[in-house]
Protein backbone atom coordinates (compact mmCIF):
# COMPACT_ATOMS: atom_id res chain seq x y z
CA UNK A 1 0.00 0.00 0.00
CA UNK A 2 1.39 3.38 -0.85
CA UNK A 3 1.90 6.50 1.35
CA UNK A 4 -1.44 7.97 -0.59
CA UNK A 5 -3.44 4.98 0.18
CA UNK A 6 -2.97 4.83 3.45
CA UNK A 7 -3.93 8.43 4.15
CA UNK A 8 -6.86 7.77 2.17
CA UNK A 9 -7.56 5.11 4.84
CA UNK A 10 -7.59 7.77 7.81
CA UNK A 11 -10.50 10.22 8.64
CA UNK A 12 -9.63 13.61 6.92
CA UNK A 13 -10.14 15.31 10.39
CA UNK A 14 -6.18 14.75 11.49
CA UNK A 15 -8.13 15.41 15.32
CA UNK A 16 -10.29 12.70 15.59
CA UNK A 17 -10.10 10.08 17.92
CA UNK A 18 -9.09 6.89 15.85
CA UNK A 19 -8.73 3.41 17.44
CA UNK A 20 -7.90 0.15 16.15
CA UNK A 21 -6.92 -3.37 16.18
CA UNK A 22 -3.39 -4.89 14.91
CA UNK A 23 -1.99 -8.43 14.77
CA UNK A 24 1.04 -8.70 16.88
CA UNK A 25 2.73 -12.24 15.66
CA UNK A 26 5.38 -11.64 18.89
CA UNK A 27 2.74 -12.15 20.74
CA UNK A 28 0.67 -14.77 19.07
CA UNK A 29 -2.34 -12.05 19.62
CA UNK A 30 -4.31 -8.55 18.83
CA UNK A 31 -3.52 -5.19 20.80
CA UNK A 32 -5.81 -2.58 20.64
CA UNK A 33 -4.06 0.66 19.25
CA UNK A 34 -4.28 4.02 18.94
CA UNK A 35 -4.17 6.23 16.07
CA UNK A 36 -1.85 9.48 16.31
CA UNK A 37 -1.03 11.06 13.37
CA UNK A 38 0.56 8.67 11.09
CA UNK A 39 2.12 5.96 14.01
CA UNK A 40 0.28 2.85 15.76
CA UNK A 41 0.21 3.17 19.83
CA UNK A 42 -0.15 -0.16 21.64
CA UNK A 43 -2.42 0.75 24.04
CA UNK A 44 -3.30 -2.60 25.72
CA UNK A 45 -1.81 -2.54 29.24
CA UNK A 46 -5.02 -0.07 29.45
CA UNK A 47 -7.54 -1.62 27.40
CA UNK A 48 -7.09 -5.46 26.62
CA UNK A 49 -10.14 -5.14 24.43
CA UNK A 50 -12.07 -2.63 22.54
CA UNK A 51 -15.16 -3.58 24.45
CA UNK A 52 -13.19 -1.95 27.22
CA UNK A 53 -12.22 0.84 26.10
CA UNK A 54 -16.16 1.10 24.60
CA UNK A 55 -17.62 0.87 28.51
CA UNK A 56 -15.97 3.73 29.85
CA UNK A 57 -17.67 7.00 30.50
CA UNK A 58 -15.72 8.83 27.75
CA UNK A 59 -14.21 6.52 25.31
CA UNK A 60 -12.41 9.26 23.78
CA UNK A 61 -11.23 10.70 26.54
CA UNK A 62 -9.57 7.77 27.96
CA UNK A 63 -8.09 7.13 24.26
CA UNK A 64 -5.98 10.05 24.06
CA UNK A 65 -5.04 9.57 27.80
CA UNK A 66 -3.83 6.38 27.32
CA UNK A 67 0.17 5.87 26.36
CA UNK A 68 2.33 2.76 25.06
CA UNK A 69 4.00 1.01 22.90
CA UNK A 70 5.16 2.43 19.21
CA UNK A 71 4.71 -0.06 17.21
CA UNK A 72 5.00 1.32 13.41
CA UNK A 73 3.57 3.35 10.96
CA UNK A 74 -0.04 3.35 9.51
CA UNK A 75 0.76 3.06 6.32
CA UNK A 76 3.06 0.15 7.15
CA UNK A 77 0.84 -2.00 8.79
CA UNK A 78 -2.20 -1.57 6.46
CA UNK A 79 0.45 -2.64 3.87
CA UNK A 80 0.51 -5.97 5.44
CA UNK A 81 -2.85 -6.58 6.10
CA UNK A 82 -3.58 -8.04 2.75
CA UNK A 83 -2.72 -11.73 3.34
CA UNK A 84 -1.71 -12.30 -0.80
CA UNK A 85 1.33 -9.81 0.56
CA UNK A 86 1.83 -10.55 4.22
CA UNK A 87 5.24 -10.89 5.82
CA UNK A 88 3.71 -13.03 8.59
CA UNK A 89 6.38 -11.30 11.41
CA UNK A 90 5.29 -7.91 10.75
CA UNK A 91 1.69 -6.66 12.31
CA UNK A 92 -1.60 -5.80 10.13
CA UNK A 93 -4.62 -4.33 11.38
CA UNK A 94 -7.79 -6.44 11.86
CA UNK A 95 -11.15 -5.31 12.16
CA UNK A 96 -11.77 -2.91 15.49
CA UNK A 97 -14.04 -4.53 17.29
CA UNK A 98 -13.35 -8.08 19.50
CA UNK A 99 -16.12 -8.80 22.08
CA UNK A 100 -19.01 -7.23 20.82
CA UNK A 101 -22.02 -8.71 19.24
CA UNK A 102 -22.38 -8.14 15.30
CA UNK A 103 -25.54 -7.12 14.47
CA UNK A 104 -27.19 -5.43 11.39
CA UNK A 105 -30.53 -3.17 10.24
CA UNK A 106 -31.89 -4.29 7.34
CA UNK A 107 -34.26 -2.32 4.71
CA UNK A 108 -33.67 1.12 5.99
CA UNK A 109 -33.43 2.49 2.47
CA UNK A 110 -36.22 3.12 0.01
CA UNK A 111 -34.25 1.78 -2.72
CA UNK A 112 -32.54 -1.16 -0.94
CA UNK A 113 -36.10 -2.23 0.24
CA UNK A 114 -37.50 -2.76 -3.19
CA UNK A 115 -35.15 -4.19 -4.19
CA UNK A 116 -35.54 -6.82 -1.46
CA UNK A 117 -39.16 -6.70 -2.66
CA UNK A 118 -37.85 -7.51 -6.54
CA UNK A 119 -35.90 -10.59 -4.78
CA UNK A 120 -38.27 -12.03 -3.13
CA UNK A 121 -41.02 -12.26 -6.24
CA UNK A 122 -38.15 -13.64 -8.37
CA UNK A 123 -37.21 -15.81 -5.78
CA UNK A 124 -33.11 -15.01 -6.49
CA UNK A 125 -33.94 -15.32 -10.23
CA UNK A 126 -31.14 -12.65 -11.55
CA UNK A 127 -32.96 -12.71 -15.38
CA UNK A 128 -36.73 -11.90 -14.30
CA UNK A 129 -35.59 -8.26 -12.17
CA UNK A 130 -35.98 -5.60 -14.67
CA UNK A 131 -39.05 -6.91 -15.67
CA UNK A 132 -40.60 -6.99 -11.94
CA UNK A 133 -38.76 -4.42 -10.97
CA UNK A 134 -40.75 -2.06 -13.21
CA UNK A 135 -44.26 -3.77 -11.81
CA UNK A 136 -43.21 -2.52 -7.88
CA UNK A 137 -42.06 1.16 -8.43
CA UNK A 138 -45.80 1.40 -10.41
CA UNK A 139 -47.69 -0.25 -7.49
CA UNK A 140 -45.91 0.95 -4.79
CA UNK A 141 -44.64 4.86 -6.45
CA UNK A 142 -41.85 6.90 -5.20
CA UNK A 143 -43.92 8.86 -2.60
CA UNK A 144 -42.89 6.00 -0.09
CA UNK A 145 -39.63 7.86 0.49
CA UNK A 146 -41.39 10.21 2.79
CA UNK A 147 -43.57 7.97 4.40
CA UNK A 148 -41.88 7.71 8.32
CA UNK A 149 -42.08 3.89 8.91
CA UNK A 150 -44.73 3.54 11.67
CA UNK A 151 -46.43 6.34 11.03
CA UNK A 152 -50.32 6.10 10.29
CA UNK A 153 -49.88 7.13 6.76
CA UNK A 154 -47.48 4.39 6.28
CA UNK A 155 -50.52 1.72 8.07
CA UNK A 156 -52.48 3.27 5.16
CA UNK A 157 -50.45 2.43 2.59
CA UNK A 158 -50.25 -1.33 4.27
CA UNK A 159 -53.56 -1.26 4.33
CA UNK A 160 -53.97 -0.10 0.67
CA UNK A 161 -50.67 -2.69 -0.68
CA UNK A 162 -52.36 -5.72 1.42
CA UNK A 163 -55.87 -4.75 -0.89
CA UNK A 164 -54.27 -4.67 -3.80
CA UNK A 165 -51.86 -7.92 -3.48
CA UNK A 166 -48.50 -6.09 -3.64
CA UNK A 167 -47.62 -6.66 0.12
CA UNK A 168 -44.59 -8.43 1.25
CA UNK A 169 -42.29 -9.15 4.49
CA UNK A 170 -39.97 -6.43 2.92
CA UNK A 171 -42.31 -3.94 2.94
CA UNK A 172 -43.28 -4.60 6.73
CA UNK A 173 -40.16 -3.70 8.06
CA UNK A 174 -39.20 -0.84 5.65
CA UNK A 175 -42.45 1.15 6.67
CA UNK A 176 -43.94 -0.32 9.65
CA UNK A 177 -43.25 0.51 13.38
CA UNK A 178 -40.21 -2.59 13.90
CA UNK A 179 -37.44 -2.32 12.14
CA UNK A 180 -34.97 -5.48 11.11
CA UNK A 181 -32.46 -6.55 13.35
CA UNK A 182 -30.06 -9.58 12.50
CA UNK A 183 -27.30 -11.29 13.54
CA UNK A 184 -24.42 -10.33 10.87
CA UNK A 185 -21.89 -13.13 12.20
CA UNK A 186 -20.16 -13.95 15.72
CA UNK A 187 -18.16 -11.74 17.85
CA UNK A 188 -14.75 -11.82 16.76
CA UNK A 189 -15.72 -13.17 12.94
CA UNK A 190 -15.22 -10.10 11.14
CA UNK A 191 -12.55 -8.99 9.24
CA UNK A 192 -10.71 -5.83 8.33
CA UNK A 193 -8.98 -3.51 6.20
CA UNK A 194 -7.26 -5.03 3.37
CA UNK A 195 -8.30 -8.55 4.15
CA UNK A 196 -10.24 -10.63 1.84
CA UNK A 197 -14.07 -10.29 2.52
CA UNK A 198 -15.87 -13.65 1.35
CA UNK A 199 -18.85 -14.30 -1.64
CA UNK A 200 -19.80 -17.84 -1.00
CA UNK A 201 -19.20 -19.49 -4.84
CA UNK A 202 -22.49 -21.45 -4.78
CA UNK A 203 -24.03 -17.60 -4.93
CA UNK A 204 -24.57 -16.35 -8.91
CA UNK A 205 -26.21 -12.89 -7.92
CA UNK A 206 -24.59 -10.65 -5.09
CA UNK A 207 -22.91 -7.15 -4.34
CA UNK A 208 -21.25 -5.53 -1.84
CA UNK A 209 -23.02 -3.21 0.48
CA UNK A 210 -21.42 -0.31 1.63
CA UNK A 211 -22.80 1.23 5.29
CA UNK A 212 -21.80 2.87 8.39
CA UNK A 213 -21.18 0.86 11.83
CA UNK A 214 -22.68 2.04 14.81
CA UNK A 215 -20.53 1.03 17.82
CA UNK A 216 -22.52 1.16 20.76
CA UNK A 217 -22.04 0.31 24.12
CA UNK A 218 -23.84 -2.50 26.70
CA UNK A 219 -25.81 0.54 28.26
CA UNK A 220 -26.85 1.14 24.68
CA UNK A 221 -24.70 4.21 23.98
CA UNK A 222 -23.64 5.28 20.67
CA UNK A 223 -19.69 5.52 21.40
CA UNK A 224 -18.11 5.35 17.87
CA UNK A 225 -18.61 4.67 14.23
CA UNK A 226 -16.85 2.98 11.63
CA UNK A 227 -17.49 1.15 8.13
CA UNK A 228 -18.82 -1.91 7.11
CA UNK A 229 -19.29 -4.34 4.23
CA UNK A 230 -22.21 -6.38 4.96
CA UNK A 231 -22.09 -9.04 1.52
CA UNK A 232 -25.64 -9.72 0.28
CA UNK A 233 -26.15 -13.03 -1.55
CA UNK A 234 -28.86 -11.69 -3.41
CA UNK A 235 -30.34 -14.85 -4.92
CA UNK A 236 -30.08 -16.93 -1.69
CA UNK A 237 -31.89 -14.22 0.28
CA UNK A 238 -34.44 -14.34 -2.67
CA UNK A 239 -35.20 -17.88 -2.42
CA UNK A 240 -36.47 -17.30 1.07
CA UNK A 241 -35.98 -14.76 3.82
CA UNK A 242 -35.69 -17.61 6.33
CA UNK A 243 -32.28 -18.28 4.30
CA UNK A 244 -31.33 -15.06 5.81
CA UNK A 245 -28.36 -16.60 7.70
CA UNK A 246 -27.46 -18.81 4.86
CA UNK A 247 -26.90 -14.99 2.79
CA UNK A 248 -25.04 -13.71 5.49
CA UNK A 249 -23.24 -15.16 8.19
CA UNK A 250 -20.10 -16.96 5.85
CA UNK A 251 -16.88 -17.33 6.62
CA UNK A 252 -15.44 -13.87 6.33
CA UNK A 253 -18.49 -12.27 4.55
CA UNK A 254 -17.94 -9.06 7.18
CA UNK A 255 -15.39 -6.55 7.26
CA UNK A 256 -15.24 -3.27 9.12
CA UNK A 257 -12.70 -0.60 9.52
CA UNK A 258 -10.26 0.61 9.49
CA UNK A 259 -10.69 1.97 12.75
CA UNK A 260 -13.34 3.10 14.80
CA UNK A 261 -14.06 7.21 15.02
CA UNK A 262 -14.84 7.56 18.89
CA UNK A 263 -17.76 10.04 19.29
CA UNK A 264 -16.10 13.51 20.69
CA UNK A 265 -16.32 17.22 20.98
CA UNK A 266 -15.64 17.25 16.95
CA UNK A 267 -17.38 14.29 15.54
CA UNK A 268 -21.39 13.61 16.82
CA UNK A 269 -24.46 11.77 16.02
CA UNK A 270 -25.64 14.76 13.59
CA UNK A 271 -22.07 14.21 11.44
CA UNK A 272 -23.43 10.57 11.35
CA UNK A 273 -26.41 10.86 10.11
CA UNK A 274 -24.55 13.34 7.13
CA UNK A 275 -22.40 10.76 6.40
CA UNK A 276 -21.86 10.05 2.58
CA UNK A 277 -20.36 6.71 1.47
CA UNK A 278 -18.67 5.87 -1.72
CA UNK A 279 -18.34 2.76 -3.24
CA UNK A 280 -15.99 1.47 -5.91
CA UNK A 281 -15.38 -2.19 -7.21
CA UNK A 282 -12.68 -2.83 -9.50
CA UNK A 283 -12.71 -6.16 -11.85
CA UNK A 284 -9.81 -8.15 -12.42
CA UNK A 285 -11.25 -8.02 -16.06
CA UNK A 286 -11.29 -3.85 -16.02
CA UNK A 287 -14.98 -3.77 -15.72
CA UNK A 288 -15.55 -1.14 -12.48
CA UNK A 289 -18.67 -0.05 -10.50
CA UNK A 290 -19.16 3.02 -8.49
CA UNK A 291 -21.98 4.28 -6.14
CA UNK A 292 -22.72 5.89 -3.45
CA UNK A 293 -25.15 5.70 0.09
CA UNK A 294 -26.52 8.50 2.15
CA UNK A 295 -27.51 8.53 5.23
CA UNK A 296 -29.58 11.73 4.57
CA UNK A 297 -31.84 9.04 2.83
CA UNK A 298 -32.25 6.67 5.96
CA UNK A 299 -35.58 6.25 6.67
CA UNK A 300 -34.92 5.26 10.37
CA UNK A 301 -33.01 7.62 12.44
CA UNK A 302 -29.55 6.01 13.56
CA UNK A 303 -30.64 6.51 17.42
CA UNK A 304 -33.91 4.46 16.92
CA UNK A 305 -32.42 1.46 15.05
CA UNK A 306 -29.61 1.28 18.29
CA UNK A 307 -33.15 1.24 20.54
CA UNK A 308 -34.45 -1.61 18.77
CA UNK A 309 -31.22 -3.23 18.50
CA UNK A 310 -30.29 -3.11 22.57
CA UNK A 311 -32.63 -2.70 25.19
CA UNK A 312 -34.45 -4.42 28.36
CA UNK A 313 -35.33 -7.06 25.97
CA UNK A 314 -31.64 -7.87 24.36
CA UNK A 315 -29.19 -7.15 26.55
CA UNK A 316 -25.36 -7.07 25.19
CA UNK A 317 -23.02 -6.93 28.23
CA UNK A 318 -20.04 -6.59 25.81
CA UNK A 319 -21.99 -4.40 23.42
CA UNK A 320 -22.85 -4.59 19.76
CA UNK A 321 -21.83 -2.98 16.67
CA UNK A 322 -25.08 -2.11 14.21
CA UNK A 323 -24.80 -1.98 10.72
CA UNK A 324 -27.43 0.62 9.48
CA UNK A 325 -27.96 -0.19 6.21
CA UNK A 326 -27.52 0.92 2.76
CA UNK A 327 -29.30 2.18 -0.51
CA UNK A 328 -27.00 0.89 -2.48
CA UNK A 329 -28.22 -1.75 -5.05
CA UNK A 330 -26.49 -2.36 -8.23
CA UNK A 331 -28.57 -2.98 -11.57
CA UNK A 332 -25.53 -2.13 -13.62
CA UNK A 333 -25.32 -5.27 -16.03
CA UNK A 334 -22.06 -7.49 -15.76
CA UNK A 335 -21.78 -9.77 -18.70
CA UNK A 336 -25.05 -10.76 -19.67
CA UNK A 337 -27.65 -8.34 -20.57
CA UNK A 338 -30.51 -8.01 -17.72
CA UNK A 339 -28.51 -10.38 -15.21
CA UNK A 340 -27.30 -7.26 -13.36
CA UNK A 341 -24.09 -7.03 -11.04
CA UNK A 342 -22.48 -10.08 -9.13
CA UNK A 343 -18.68 -10.22 -7.79
CA UNK A 344 -15.69 -11.93 -9.32
CA UNK A 345 -13.15 -13.70 -7.02
CA UNK A 346 -10.57 -10.87 -7.07
CA UNK A 347 -12.84 -7.52 -6.99
CA UNK A 348 -11.02 -4.63 -5.06
CA UNK A 349 -14.20 -3.06 -3.26
CA UNK A 350 -13.52 0.26 -1.61
CA UNK A 351 -16.47 1.97 0.86
CA UNK A 352 -15.26 5.44 1.26
CA UNK A 353 -16.37 8.96 3.26
CA UNK A 354 -14.30 11.80 4.61
CA UNK A 355 -14.86 11.77 8.32
CA UNK A 356 -14.36 7.93 8.62
CA UNK A 357 -11.70 7.04 5.82
CA UNK A 358 -11.85 4.53 3.23
CA UNK A 359 -12.33 0.32 3.98
CA UNK A 360 -10.63 -1.66 0.95
CA UNK A 361 -11.62 -5.26 0.70
CA UNK A 362 -10.27 -7.84 -1.92
CA UNK A 363 -13.27 -10.55 -2.63
CA UNK A 364 -12.78 -14.01 -2.61
CA UNK A 365 -14.46 -17.25 -2.00
CA UNK A 366 -15.46 -18.04 1.26
CA UNK A 367 -13.49 -21.33 1.49
CA UNK A 368 -10.83 -19.84 0.13
CA UNK A 369 -10.55 -16.62 2.46
CA UNK A 370 -8.69 -17.13 5.56
CA UNK A 371 -10.54 -19.24 8.03
CA UNK A 372 -11.57 -17.86 11.21
CA UNK A 373 -9.85 -19.96 14.20
CA UNK A 374 -9.02 -17.32 16.65
CA UNK A 375 -12.22 -16.56 18.54
CA UNK A 376 -12.94 -15.49 21.80
CA UNK A 377 -11.42 -18.17 24.11
CA UNK A 378 -8.27 -17.51 22.51
CA UNK A 379 -7.98 -14.20 23.15
CA UNK A 380 -9.01 -14.36 26.59
CA UNK A 381 -6.02 -16.99 26.93
CA UNK A 382 -3.56 -15.17 24.71
CA UNK A 383 -4.71 -11.86 27.23
CA UNK A 384 -4.30 -13.92 30.28
CA UNK A 385 -0.82 -15.21 29.61
CA UNK A 386 0.06 -11.90 28.28
CA UNK A 387 -0.39 -10.47 31.67
CA UNK A 388 -2.89 -7.67 30.51
CA UNK A 389 -6.44 -8.69 32.13
CA UNK A 390 -7.47 -6.59 35.01
CA UNK A 391 -9.76 -7.93 37.76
Amino acid sequence: MTVDQATLSLAADSAASLVGRVWRPELEGPSVVRIAGDRVIDITATFPTMRDLCEVDDPARALRAAHGEDIGAVADLLGNAAPQHREAGRPWFLAPVDLQALKAAGVTFVVSMLERVIEERIRGDASAAESVRKRIVEAVGDDIRKLKPGSPEAAKLKAALIEAGAWSQYLEVGIGPDAEIFTKGQPMSAVGPQADIGVHPASTWNNPEPEVVLVISSSGRIVGATLGNDVNLRDVEGRSALLLGKAKDNNAACAIGPFIRLLDEGFGLDDIRGLELSLRVDGPEGFTLEGHSSMTQISRDPVDLAAQAINAHHPYPDGLILFLGTMFAPVKDRGETGRGFTHKSGDIVTIATPKLGALVNRVQATDKAEPWTFGVSALMRNLAARGVLKG
